[in-house]
């Protein structure tokens, strides 16, 4: 009886541990009623993918593709920062303005500007734009500002109506007009690559579309990619997460003027800086912003690769126009490692996903910011601003002649 008795427990420790170490089989005749759970790390990645995929879907059920084939795909923009001027632009305000960036006259169809110009090539490139409408504008005068930085605050209480001051590049905190950048012509960002400074958007379309059919989405390297200097830390998570994961990612620091040591590079030798046409080898390229919007932002789509944006503060004229998860992946400022690398992993495992965000924002690049459109742009700007100034402009002869 005894040995019966150690039987019957011996069984009954059995069937209560029946099932094996990874879960495949359970005693005869019951039923395994419950399910190996996966470990926390694949639950986060399983909800960051759902996440992801209901973003891009809500985006696309959203989104109305522009199908003008002119710059109007841009000018609800032109719109909103003339609005604070619809009661008009007045002598005074010019005046008081005239502090903020560089006075330009434009009378009788010809451009007069201020003897010195703080950066005569950004002159040069806004100067390029202007020419070819001097036949049709009105007299008018315009404050242009070619610093980096917008000029008129909203939030400065100490001015009771908004200034007239044309930046090429804002945030929401600011009223500047923005006006389509000098660096699509010249003036652009100067590196050893682009020793005279990054310009001639015509030309880069070219060249960039070029190198893009070289490295069709199949042969790309499965990496994100990234060469800058260090601007800002906002850079610093990903540089930091190539030196972690370099399979998953190459982002590297190069000089810049302020370089003194490799404290400047986040502790390592600086990278060798690489051409626009070289980004095309990669499928996933990082764009940052730099003191204000990004030059190369527009660059990147052209190498119909994925262009994953960090920061939705910096603006340009035709940034609204692009569409958060249609033509690019949006990244938050101060994102962390773990969660770019959440973030780029997705886009890995569902390729096609990635692909068509890709091919969306070259098309949209493509068509809708050709050189045709910068200079639509510029004319419609000109114009309609010229309707707002309400006074006579007379001839400043302390101005120099421009054409």
């Amino acid at each position: 009886m005894q040995y019966i008795y150690y039987i019957s427990v011996l069984l009954v420790i059995f069937a209560q541990h029946g099932q094996t170490d990874d879960g495949e089989m359970c005693m005869a005749k019951e039923s395994c009623t419950e399910t190996q759970q996966e470990p926390p790390t694949n639950n986060l990645y399983k909800a960051a993918d759902n996440k992801y995929i209901t973003l891009i879907e809500e985006a696309l059920a959203a989104y109305k593709p522009c199908k003008s084939a002119n710059c109007s795909c841009h000018l609800d923009v032109l719109k909103t920062d003339l609005r604070p001027f619809k009661s008009g632009i007045t002598q005074e305000m010019i005046a008081q303005a005239s502090s903020y960036g560089t006075r330009y006259q434009i009378v009788d169809h010809k451009l007069f500007r201020q003897r010195d110009c703080m950066f005569p090539a950004r002159c040069s490139g806004v100067e390029h734009f202007i020419r070819p409408n001097l036949p049709k504008l009105p007299d008018m005068e315009l404050i242009i500002n070619c610093r980096d930085w917008p000029q008129i605050s909203r939030h400065w209480n100490g001015q009771r109506e908004p200034l007239p001051v044309l930046s090429f590049s804002k945030t929401n905190d600011y009223l500047d007009i923005m006006y389509p950048t000098w660096g699509f012509w010249e003036g652009g960002p100067a590196i050893s690559l682009y020793p005279t400074g990054l310009g001639r958007w015509d030309q880069h379309r070219v060249s960039v579309r070029k190198a893009a059919k070289s490295w069709p989405w199949e042969k790309k390297l499965d990496q994100a990619f990234f060469r800058g200097s260090r601007t800002s830390d906002e850079r610093d998570p990903l540089v930091l997460l190539s030196r972690m994961r370099p399979e998953l990612v190459d982002a590297q620091y190069t000089k810049n003027q302020a370089w003194r040591s490799p404290k400047d590079t986040l502790h390592a030798e600086p990278a060798q800086e690489v051409r626009l046409e070289d980004h095309c080898q990669y499928k996933y390229l990082f764009n940052f912003r730099g003191v204000a919007a990004s030059f190369r932002f527009k660059h990147l789509f052209l190498c119909k690769s994925l262009v994953f944006h960090v920061g939705q503060e910096w603006q340009e004229f035709f940034y609204d126009s692009l569409k958060p998860w249609v033509h690019y992946v949006p990244v938050p400022v101060g994102a962390s490692e773990w969660e770019l690398e959440q973030l780029i992993r997705f886009f890995r495992e569902h390729d096609q996903l990635a692909q068509d965000i890709a091919n969306r924002g070259f098309e949209h690049i493509w068509r809708h910011l050709r050189m045709e459109d910068v200079e639509c742009y510029w004319k419609r700007l000109l114009r309609r601003y010229g309707k707002l100034v309400k006074y006579d402009v007379q001839r400043d002869e302390e101005l120099i002649e421009i054409f």
